[in-house]
């Protein structure tokens, strides 16, 4: 009986779900062309090999992703609670932002956000 609020919650869940999928195939004009299927995710057409070589600048942009999005996620909780962290919290941070500087520094000196 108190697992019953749970099941309640899974079954409108599953229920929306396949009444917003089941929607979106009655109503959905499906008209595609060449534009509309054309890749545009990597930036070039897909060739025959799927083992090509990527250029290294994709890599690098995908890094520099990865250290501001790190940098946000981190840095949010950690202003909410900076009066209770005290000077270890703060250290702390300067050191990982310190880190994250090096590696944007490292990204920048790589040429990563050169596009020529």
């Amino acid at each position: 009986m108190q697992y019953l609020p749970i099941l309640i919650f899974l079954g409108l869940a599953i229920a929306l779900g396949l009444i917003l999928i089941l929607a979106a195939i009655i109503v959905a004009v499906s008209n595609p062309d060449s534009e509309k299927t054309s890749a545009y995710e990597c930036g070039f057409n897909a060739f025959d090999d799927a083992r090509m070589k990527f250029d290294v600048r994709f890599y690098l942009v995908a890094i520099l992703f990865i250290i501001f999005d790190l940098e946000v996620a981190f840095l949010f909780p950690w202003a909410v609670s900076f009066k209770d962290i005290g000077m270890v919290g703060f250290w702390s941070m300067m050191v990982f932002l310190g880190v994250l500087t090096i590696g944007f520094a490292y990204e920048w000196k790589k040429g990563a956000l050169e596009w020529d």
